[in-house]
């Protein structure tokens, strides 16, 4: 307990988002290599090679935003008030024309700036060049979820065709070094983009790596729709009865689910990623997060692309997903609290990481944020988790941490040049 920290995060009230719901008041992070070393009021460490004064703000775990395509900033603005039919004929088209190594690497920068001053501290992307966008994301110290994407469309972005794809998968995840806090990822587009026998390729050389699976699922009734009529099956059922669920798959948006289907994900240890904002903005409906959650399927929260919810806010989908449940008429649907596990802990869970990721615990990575509370709509505090889900904005964030690391202090970026990255990413737009 005497030797000399890396970080000492001291005075503010930590939120630690472990299983007891512990709020320390006037209390302290430290980090060491990293790795949270301890939580608690009064730590005794007299010095620290770096420290973030918490005093009168609130400390809590690093959002985990579990479905996102980065580099779509690019597109920001290009398919609005559209459903999402029109907006993948909008889209598709754009990414084979403007997609190169470059290109992603210079939008991918603008959203980890975005994520980072949004108190955003990972994400799982799904996209094309996701070397680029690792290599991005290493360089800005940021913890970025990604790997191969397939996705069987005319004239892939990276020219790829489907027949090569699985070699180059396979090659990628051989060469793959999980860093602490994150693991191999393989994502499979849709059950619209790929046929079930190309499903149950990828899905075998995913788990043949002990990789993360990660499938668009049940956005909206035209995919149902379609995928019923070509296949017989809903999307969820196609992938149950092909023996693709499971602890190791993570469904981005599951909005269009039968209560069959609800049950087949809590038996199978299935997980969602919700995306309430994109959801709402395509008109796609709303995901069945109460009865989720009742039936015990881990549901993480998602921004989904720049391109279908314009910000990578999560701040603003924990009150979405606080929120929109609501409309039905019980206000309890879902709890400020719960919306708040689900932008942390859960989806630490849902990609697998809970034993790394997601709250403020020794032994975790010290991923973390400071919210600054010394504002008028956050005047007064009574319940943290209220004030989170129902007044809290992006731009209250003053420090990001990642792995021990400050990304930014006092509205800082400390990693990025913001000012370049905005000019690149106009140039490009």
């Amino acid at each position: 307990m005497s030797e000399r920290m890396d970080l000492l995060v001291h005075g503010g009230e930590v939120l630690t988002m472990d299983a007891s719901g512990t709020v320390v008041r006037e209390g302290s992070v430290a980090v060491r290599d990293g790795v949270i070393v301890a939580v608690g009021a009064d730590l005794p460490y007299e010095t620290a090679a770096e420290t973030v004064d918490a005093t009168g703000c609130l400390v809590l775990p690093g959002l985990i935003n579990t479905h996102t395509h980065l580099a779509m900033t690019m597109f920001r603005g290009r398919a609005d008030d559209v459903d999402l039919q029109e907006f993948l004929a909008r889209v598709i088209p754009a990414e084979a024309e403007l997609l190169a190594p470059g290109n992603v690497a210079a939008a991918v920068r603008l959203a980890i700036a975005e994520s980072v001053r949004a108190g955003v501290t990972s994400a799982l992307d799904m996209y094309w060049f996701h070397e680029a966008a690792e290599q991005a994301a290493r360089d800005a110290g940021w913890r970025l979820h990604a790997g191969p994407t397939f996705m069987d469309v005319p004239g892939p972005p990276d020219g790829r065709a489907y027949a090569e794809r699985l070699g180059w998968a396979r090659r990628s995840l051989e060469a793959y070094t999980p860093a602490p806090g994150t693991r191999p990822v393989v994502f499979a587009h849709s059950a619209y983009t790929l046929d079930p026998g190309q499903l149950v390729d990828i899905f075998a050389l995913a788990r043949e790596f002990g990789a993360l699976i990660h499938i668009h699922a049940s956005e909206n009734a035209g995919e149902v729709a379609m995928v019923s009529e070509r296949y017989g099956k809903r999307p969820v059922e196609l992938l149950e009865s092909l023996g693709l669920l499971g602890p190791d798959v993570l469904l981005a948006h599951a909005v269009d689910l039968t209560p069959d289907e609800i049950a087949a994900l809590a038996r199978t240890g299935t997980s969602t990623a919700h995306c309430p904002v994109s959801n709402l903005k395509l008109g796609c409906g709303i995901s069945p997060v109460p009865a989720l959650l009742d039936a015990g399927v881990t549901v993480g929260l998602g921004t989904d692309g720049a391109v279908s919810s314009n910000t990578l806010d999560l701040m603003g989908a924990i009150r979405q997903a606080a929120l929109v449940h609501k409309a039905g008429g019980d206000p309890t649907a879902v709890n400020a609290e719960q919306a708040v596990r689900m932008a942390t802990v859960e989806g630490a869970r849902a990609l697998g990481l809970a034993d790394q990721l997601g709250s403020l615990e020794p032994g975790k990575r010290a991923d973390l944020i400071v919210l600054d509370t010394g504002r008028p709509h956050l005047t007064p505090r009574h319940d943290p988790y209220a004030m989170l889900a129902y007044a809290a904005q992006s731009s209250d964030v003053r420090d990001t941490v990642v792995d021990g690391r400050v990304l930014m202090r006092d509205r800082v970026l400390l990693t990025l040049d913001e000012a370049a990255v905005r000019a690149d990413l106009e140039a490009l737009a």
